[in-house]
């Protein structure tokens, strides 16, 4: 896999960098820059960062922080199985729990939502942050939504949090998924509600839930950022310019029954004075 030559081993961070260092000096580095490279990566192209991942799992597999990693990266990926086993190893070796939330979606994935309920209410919860604990939450929505339990899923995301003033990027995606469970239970009115607190809350625009807001008060959300959106509105502007055109110059050319009527006489006109002008004598320079 090509690495660029700008990224460097010391971009990893510091933690997964003290895990490395039982390896080789050469081969930590190489590792440390697939690492990097699947940071750099998984985001706008996660199938090129489980490509990393993989690297970087043939090179170092019994490192706690790459079998992390490439968990995140084949989950990013679609991968759910190879995800799962993934992160399952790493937390083998680290006894921490911190993505369980990630191991129960990708429960869900693998088309298991029974198991990711009992996840959710599994012992390990209790040793997650407030955002893993919320990101939970709103994955064990998610798998009462996939059993067609529609109205538990609004009741899962019925907590405090809710009306959290914190700048965290979870209040915002708990509050869309709150909404989105509510529209899909077609008590609309709230969930427009809450997509637009949601909307509030989302700095980044990760949620669309400005979009949601658009869609459900009947309105066309055009991003400005869309190269394609931009080339249909210049396409059919340049379109109606076109047309316009056209009828411009038909009326100016035609009469009002579209037949030509003075062009005949124009034409008879000019034919006339320049017949005359060929008539004349040509006046002597001296005179």
């Amino acid at each position: 896999m090509f690495i660029p030559e700008d990224v460097h081993a010391e971009e990893l961070g510091a933690e997964a960098r003290q895990e490395l260092r039982g390896l080789p000096k050469t081969l930590a580095d190489e590792v440390a820059r697939n690492l990097v490279m699947i940071g750099r990566t998984v985001d706008e192209d996660p199938e090129l960062a489980y490509k990393y991942a993989k690297v970087a799992l043939r090179l170092a597999s019994r490192v706690a922080a790459v079998r992390e990693a490439a968990g995140i990266a084949a989950y990013m990926a679609g991968a759910y199985a190879e995800a799962l086993s993934e992160l399952r190893a790493a937390r083998r070796m680290t006894g921490s729990s911190e993505h369980w939330a990630v191991m129960a979606d990708c429960e869900r994935g693998l088309g298991r939502p029974e198991r990711a309920l009992q996840m959710a209410g599994a012992d390990e919860v209790k040793e997650l942050d407030k955002a893993a604990q919320i990101e939970l939450r709103i994955v064990a929505a998610g798998a009462r939504r996939d059993l067609d339990q529609l109205d538990a899923a609004v009741v899962t995301l019925q907590v405090p949090e809710l009306n959290s003033a914190s700048s965290n990027p979870w209040v915002a995606r708990l509050r869309f998924a709150y909404a989105d469970a509510l529209a899909a239970v077609g008590r609309d009115e709230e969930a427009r509600d809450w997509f637009g607190r949601a909307a509030e809350a989302d700095t980044t625009g990760e949620t669309g839930a400005a979009e949601r807001v658009a869609e459900l008060d009947g309105l066309d959300f055009t991003d400005a950022l869309d190269p394609d959106a931009e080339d249909d509105e210049d396409g059919d502007y340049a379109e109606d310019v076109e047309d316009s055109a056209a009828d411009a110059e038909d009326e100016d050319f035609d009469g009002e029954d579209g037949e030509d009527d003075d062009a005949p006489e124009a034409v008879d006109a000019a034919d006339a004075e320049a017949d005359e002008a060929d008539t004349e004598p040509v006046a002597d320079a001296k005179d």
